[in-house]
């Protein structure tokens, strides 16, 4: 025989016969086996499971043990239920935001395996003498090694067997529930085997399900030559919430410097009225733990922070780790910085953009370590102090892992609501890294995701490992960078089909302002807005003809009052008979709450098909009748068997929401 590089003939007859007989297999969820927490949220029902692998026919038996992660001994247990081909399941359902570690212990069940064979020969008519024997000599061994608090259950159970009439009362009385509760109770595990553990990031629910509005403070005015501030904000924030959104989204407030000021569409010439990028933060009047003073000072964005909660809505900022060059820190901490030969430093870039008003730190300059790292720690905790609870962070794929790793873990032990949105439009493995290390959620590709089959594909990649248990995608329509050609082109109908495929496909989704005005006038061959409001003030009507602001809330009201849309897990794609329709389904793991999802890609034509209701999701036959909601207009019917038909004007409304249920 050849070589062999196994490890059996590594492995001493000693040595193996002391290795577990069980494996535990396949454990979910896991993010790189434990290097880094899977997500989950408090109050929604997380599945874990494993696969259970062990020889011969004995039964097992198994359960998840998890604790809070400051807890060592606060172990806490819940039985693990076979569902079939050596799979089995639990259900955890979160209590609060924390970090959580479970493993799965299991082992052979020896009453249950005796159990078995008892009631098999029993039922075949078998001689069972010797097994009832068998059975008291277990009942015997339980009672010999039993705490005491389950002594006198086992002897009552003895005494019965001894008493028991004949062999139909013993097998019944061996057999009964109760007395295999008790053993439950008493019994030792036998080849019992427990694996690694894992952990669990669990957060609050608005890192799962939320609506974000992102607005410049400065432009919510009705004068073009008057600089907003924060109580004008606040005489919005009635609109926004009537809107259905959860989260008020800012651009940096900070003071903006005046050295390379950006004028009106990223030009280089910046006019005396002009008010720059507020990406080019820092001037003499502060740095980013400062308010730029035409805004307010920080009474007035505690009254901000204050009224809008009154609203339901929570303040998130935008952490941007970039200076002006007027930044404080270039003469406070110039050790921070990457100096080039002639003194200058090199201005930010993200070909083919760039950004002379910029200038970034180096993270791993000798003075920095860890003086920058602190620092940065410490703007967002004063932030958190002014009461802001989330953060949009700008660009993190250009930052150090190590840094945000260190960063949110300590930012989230001291206040565990806090999250982070990750901007990264980068690489699909640096994006899944960053929800790995700590990021709540991401912003995602779908602004590029525009025919059936991109969709389709995006979607139900995002309910599969690894993305499903270390990523929570963000669907933004549009952005302040980002003014997507499909918009530009479409009309009306386009930007309700985005709206639609965002609420719709995930439970976060966000909008900048001017999407619910169908804005969309871009550069020149440019995904960039024409009059970008990134370099100007830009008033606006909000009450223009054409708005969508009534669908918007009637799409975000749906996502509220139905469960299986407050996540992007759950999407199934149905079978419809158009390329130019994307149809899918989303639902509770009960069935109780079933959506189906029909989106005309196609903003110009009308478009029509056949498809099919998913019948067999609820154990139906073809030929069943069903109930349907429309949710968006409160129209019901009945549906009579599997295949319908579906006509779709986008010129009147480019989607179909529908709530379905059996009719009986």
């Amino acid at each position: 025989m050849g070589a062999r590089s196994s490890m059996a003939e590594l492995l001493t007859a000693e040595q193996a016969v002391s290795l577990p007989r069980i494996a535990i297999e396949s454990i979910t969820p896991t993010v790189e086996q434990g290097r880094y927490a899977a997500k989950a949220v408090q109050g929604r029902p997380l599945i874990l499971s494993a696969v259970l692998v062990c020889d011969g026919h004995g039964k097992l038996a198994a359960e998840v043990i998890w604790r809070r992660a400051d807890d060592q001994a606060g172990w806490q247990r819940l039985p693990l239920a076979p569902r079939g081909n050596d799979l089995w399941q639990a259900e955890l359902t979160p209590r609060q935001a924390d970090k959580l570690h479970f493993a799965i212990e299991a082992w052979v069940d020896a009453w249950a395996s005796y159990c078995d064979e008892l009631g098999k020969k029993y039922q075949a008519g078998v001689s069972v003498e010797l097994e009832l024997q068998e059975g008291e000599r277990l009942l015997q061994d339980t009672l010999a090694q039993a705490e005491p608090a389950h002594i006198d259950m086992l002897q009552e159970l003895l005494v019965e067997l001894a008493e028991a009439r004949d062999t139909d009362a013993q097998v019944t009385l061996l057999l009964s529930p109760h007395t295999g509760h008790i053993m439950r109770l008493a019994g030792q595990p036998v080849q019992l085997v427990r694996s690694a553990e894992y952990p669990l990031d669990v957060e609050r629910p608005l890192a799962e399900f939320a609506s974000w509005y992102e607005l410049f403070p400065r432009s919510q005015t009705e004068d073009v030559n008057r600089h907003g501030t924060f109580d004008d904000v606040i005489q919005r924030l009635p609109d926004i919430a009537r809107m259905g959104f959860d989260v008020l989204y800012f651009p940096p407030i900070h003071p903006i410097g005046l050295t390379h000021r950006k004028g009106p569409n990223n030009s280089l010439q910046a006019g005396p009225n002009d008010p720059g990028s507020p990406y080019a933060i820092g001037s003499e009047e502060g740095g980013h733990d400062a308010l730029h003073p035409l805004l307010g000072d920080l009474e007035d964005f505690h009254r901000l922070v204050t009224a809008a909660r009154s609203h339901d809505l929570e303040v998130a900022l935008d952490f941007a780790i970039q200076c002006s060059p007027d930044h404080p820190w270039l003469r406070e901490h110039p050790g921070w910085f990457n100096w080039r030969p002639d003194g200058s430093i090199r201005y930010a870039e993200n070909p083919p953009k760039k950004y002379e008003d910029i200038v970034n730190v180096e993270f791993y300059a000798e003075d920095a370590m860890p003086a920058l790292w602190l620092a940065l720690r410490d703007v967002v905790l004063f932030w958190v102090e002014q009461g802001v609870t989330l953060f949009r962070v700008d660009n993190p794929h250009t930052k150090p892992l190590p840094f945000w790793e260190w960063l949110i873990a300590d930012i989230r032990q001291r206040h565990p609501g806090v999250i982070f949105l990750a901007e990264a439009f980068t690489r699909p493995a640096m994006m899944a890294r960053l929800g790995k290390i700590g990021f709540s959620q991401s912003y995602t590709y779908f602004t590029w995701r525009n025919t059936k089959q991109e969709l389709e594909s995006y979607f139900t990649e995002l309910n599969q490992p690894p993305w499903r248990d270390c990523y929570r995608p963000n669907f933004f329509v549009n952005t302040p960078d980002i003014n997507p050609y499909f918009l530009q082109r479409s009309g009306r109908a386009g930007f309700l089909i985005r709206a639609a495929l965002a609420t719709m496909g995930s439970g976060l989704w966000g909008m900048y302002s001017g999407f619910e005005l169908c804005e969309a006038e871009p550069l020149p061959g440019r995904e960039e807005y024409l009059d970008s409001e990134k370099y100007q003030l830009r008033p606006r009507n909000w009450h223009a003809p054409g708005n969508i602001i009534g669908e918007i809330a009637r799409l975000n009201r749906i996502r509220r009052n139905n469960p299986a849309l407050q996540t992007h897990l759950g999407f199934q794609a149905y079978h419809v008979w158009n390329d130019n329709i994307l149809y899918f389904g989303k639902r509770t793991a009960d069935r109780s709450n079933f959506i189906l999802v029909a989106v005309c890609l196609d903003p110009f034509n009308a478009q029509e098909a056949h498809f099919e209701l998913p019948l067999w999701e609820f154990g139906l036959n073809d030929d069943a009748t069903t109930h349907g909601e429309d949710l968006m207009n409160g129209h019901t019917w009945l549906w009579h068997g599997k295949t319908q038909w579906m006509r779709i004007e986008p010129w009147y409304l480019p989607f179909g929401i529908w709530r379905i249920r059996p009719a009986a």
